[in-house]
């Protein structure tokens, strides 16, 4: 009997993550009775009693692990350990927040059974607010720039076959992007739109400055646009102040002046200095990835794994 592993980063989603484990136990108890599942939690630091739920849950379900990092490291990190710990024959990338409907995952184990060793659950609306819309709408559209294969609304609700899990599990970098790093491997994927729900319980832990982060990592990480972007801008920059230096010459030599004053040139010093500036942040944001690569630390740290 083969058996379908579902990897949960938790974060603070306390009572969600029993309404998770009931809908996954029903689906496999309704429509999979010939499968098994095994659900692995991953409790990123959570400081609001999920941990003591999901050990609950735990004992009561020999099917369900909770592995417990030593602090919050971030839900890429906790993806990853969960990756790590399961032991099925295919894996389900899945929230914990119950955004994303499980009985989406009844048509993602179809498509498996159908030999498709990757099946993408893809968002095609989200009944988000109109800010985290917008702003998710205008990232995608950057990242497809970079990785045309990505849907517009991305995805996070993902299955893999183990020969993926064990290919994608073989990569050990820091500053990963999920949906880049699987499409990369280039294993043909069936696509499944669905409609993202609103949070039942809770309330969203993935800030503004996390939701940066991972943009950054994301575009940062599947292209080199950004810095062919920038080389590209300043060969602009440099031959348009030759063509304007030429300008002021032919200018001076016919006994014109085309701009008096230094306020000409304060601007043009000031629009130089911060495209440098800028053109330095991208650069340092590679940098910043290097060094942290090369300082070698583990992307988590499993301080325990309750299980029955």
């Amino acid at each position: 009997m083969k058996t379908v592993s579902f990897a949960i980063p938790v974060f603070r989603n306390k009572k969600a993550v029993t309404l998770t484990h009931e809908k996954i136990k029903n689906l496999f108890k309704e429509s999979f009775s010939h499968l098994k599942y095994e659900i692995v939690f991953v409790d990123d630091g959570s400081k609001d009693g999920t941990l003591e739920e999901l050990i609950e849950i735990s004992q009561k379900d020999s099917n369900v692990k909770v592995v417990e990092l030593t602090r919050n490291f971030g839900q890429m990190s906790a993806i990853l350990a969960g990756f790590k710990n399961v032991s099925g024959d295919a894996v389900v990338n899945i929230s914990a927040d119950l955004q994303d409907p499980v009985e989406v995952v009844g048509d993602m184990i179809r498509s498996w059974e159908k030999d498709n060793l990757v099946v993408i659950a893809f968002r095609k609306s989200r009944r988000d607010q109109l800010s985290r819309q917008l702003t998710s709408r205008l990232a995608y559209k950057l990242l497809r720039l970079a990785i045309p294969e990505i849907p517009p609304g991305g995805f996070d609700l993902l299955m893999m076959d183990r020969e993926v899990l064990d290919q994608f599990n073989s990569i050990d970098i820091r500053n990963r992007f999920l949906q880049g790093d699987l499409l990369w491997f280039g294993y043909p994927a069936h696509y499944i739109p669905y409609e993202r729900k609103e949070r039942e319980h809770g309330k969203s832990q993935y800030t503004f400055g996390k939701r940066l982060k991972n943009f950054l990592d994301a575009f940062l990480d599947s292209s080199y646009l950004s810095i062919r972007a920038i080389s590209a801008f300043g060969a602009f920059v440099a031959l348009s102040g030759f063509m304007y230096s030429v300008t002021v010459i032919y200018s001076r030599i016919v006994n014109q002046t085309p701009f008096e004053g230094w306020a000409p040139l304060m601007m043009v010093n000031l629009i130089i200095g911060g495209i440098i500036m800028l053109m330095l942040g991208v650069i340092g944001e590679y940098i910043w990835r290097i060094y942290d690569e090369l300082r070698g630390k583990p992307n988590f740290v499993v301080k325990k794994v309750h299980q029955k």
